[in-house]
């Protein structure tokens, strides 16, 4: 059908077109998809056999849809996804307010237009993308805002009667008439204006002040809601929850191949930062480890969550520090991230994670620091011997060489955060037990991964307290424990 063609009723009607509700609109659409082995919710990981069955049965049981979960798990996102769930193109009313289908006129004036010209009605096309209303809740949103009020600048300006419902001015939803409108935060909602929602979830209709008003709205009614409000700043009215068809809980990703996905996909990183700086795969896995750890960490609350935002950003601003070092020591316009440039995370860290009392306490540059070092002690297994093990143990261990390298070393190892990427390189290579240590438990490591392995190593030495390690303004200093503790460093 060529929508560009047909401008009149009459010329619809010969078209042959049929009219449908927006929620069999969804479910047909959404049939044909998954007959088709089609992905109906693209770009979303880690909800494949959970969230994403839920909803397509929701849509296909024609339900309103109550989105509930954390910060950062995808909630509006999958509402706006819905949209390529709908014909591309429907027929309106031209000059209609509310989108009336020329077949199903509701409002005042799309029924005089088409009492008046008939099959010369003039009717306009409506995108699937011009389809979708939002409405974030706050305690300022009003009834006359989301449904409508009396307008009397336009009934001084028509000199109409308060009494004559055209000095209606429609608030959002009804104008949203046969598109998806979504309502964030739900329980932000004050009660009053959740009750307003009554009718029109149930019934279909709205109330305006006096008016006799029956406009049965087509409307697919997606909600978010985040489970802390419910006892922070606000709840769901029971009725209104009652009137929800689907309630449908979200999670965060449950493995860190998934969490790395969403990171790579929503980093907005420019073509610079992606061709001239390489990343080891234990960075983008130590990156995800350290959100994984501040969702259980003892220092958050983790009733808050912690958003995945928090590694999309973190991400960003590694990258960014790696390459704010390659502008500072002029290397050759390709550089290696660093463990070390993981500091510049912390910014990132602090803004995203709700503190305990006892994280609160302690700092939140102090609780990034201790979750990027449980991070390491996580993934530190995966490679090397466990070292809490092999300490139970009266003999040797394999890191036993490199703690007496640095026992040897009198004035500490440093490491500079503008060092130049030969002198990094030349710095690490000449601990000899740590090139030892690397060919026997990680012989097929890629050359490019070397470095930051080798580093990672020792960042892990001083978790598990075989050294030490000190932060000062210019880079960082390590050292046996016992060597730093008689030098009082």
């Amino acid at each position: 059908m060529k929508v560009e063609n047909i401008k009149t009723l009459g010329e619809l009607k010969k078209a042959g077109y049929h009219s449908k509700s927006i929620k069999d609109e969804l479910r047909d659409n959404l049939v044909q998809k998954i007959k088709n082995k089609e992905t109906t919710f693209s770009g979303v990981h880690g909800y494949e056999n959970s969230v994403i069955p839920d909803l397509e049965r929701a849509i296909l049981s024609r339900h309103n849809i109550n989105l509930l979960g954390l910060r950062g798990q995808a909630k509006t996102r999958l509402a706006r996804l819905m949209l390529n769930l709908l014909d591309e193109y429907i027929p309106m009313v031209e000059g209609s307010e509310i989108n009336d289908d020329p077949y199903n006129p509701i409002s005042r004036y799309a029924i005089e237009l088409i009492k008046e010209k008939g099959d010369n009605t003039p009717i306009s096309w409506i995108h699937r993308n011009d389809r979708f209303a939002e409405k974030l809740a706050t305690p300022d949103v009003t009834v006359a805002d989301i449904i409508g009020d009396v307008d009397p600048i336009k009934a001084a300006n028509l000199k109409l009667s308060y009494a004559d419902d055209r000095v209606i001015h429609y608030g959002m939803i009804p104008r949203a008439n046969r598109c998806i409108f979504v309502i964030n935060e739900l329980p932000d909602l004050q009660a009053r204006i959740q009750v307003a929602l009554f009718n029109i979830l149930q019934e279909g209709d709205i109330q305006i002040r006096g008016f006799k008003l029956r406009l049965p709205l087509d409307m697919q009614f997606v909600f978010t809601a985040n489970p802390e409000d419910y006892t922070n700043r606000g709840s769901i009215v029971t009725p209104l929850k009652d009137r929800i068809g689907s309630q449908i809980l979200t999670h965060y990703p449950e493995n860190i191949k998934t969490a790395k996905q969403i990171t790579q996909q929503e980093s907005n990183l420019v073509e610079s930062q992606k061709n001239h700086i390489y990343v080891p795969e234990l960075a983008k896995d130590l990156l995800e480890q350290i959100v994984f750890e501040a969702r259980t960490s003892e220092y958050v609350d983790v009733k808050s969550g912690v958003s995945a935002r928090l590694s999309i950003t973190a991400y960003e601003n590694l990258l960014s520090t790696a390459e704010r070092r390659m502008l500072t020591t002029g290397d050759d316009d390709n550089t290696i991230l660093r463990l070390s440039d993981f500091v510049g995370v912390i910014p990132s860290i602090t803004g995203k994670v709700e503190l305990v009392y006892e994280g609160e306490q302690e700092g939140a540059a102090f609780v990034a620091m201790n979750l990027i070092g449980e991070a390491i002690k996580h993934l530190f297994t995966e490679y090397f011997p466990k070292i809490e093990k092999l300490q139970r143990q009266d003999e040797n261990t394999p890191y036993d060489d490199i703690v007496s390298w640095f026992f040897n070393q009198k004035d500490g190892f440093e490491l500079l955060d503008d060092l130049r990427d030969k002198e990094y390189q030349s710095l690490l290579n000449n601990i000899t037990p740590l090139n030892d240590l690397l060919g026997k438990y990680q012989p097929n490591l890629k050359p490019e991964d070397t470095l930051f392995m080798k580093e990672f190593v020792l960042w892990a030495l001083v978790e598990y307290k075989l050294l030490s390690k000190q932060r000062f303004s210019e880079g960082l200093q390590f050292n046996d424990p016992y060597g730093s503790y008689i030098s009082g460093i």
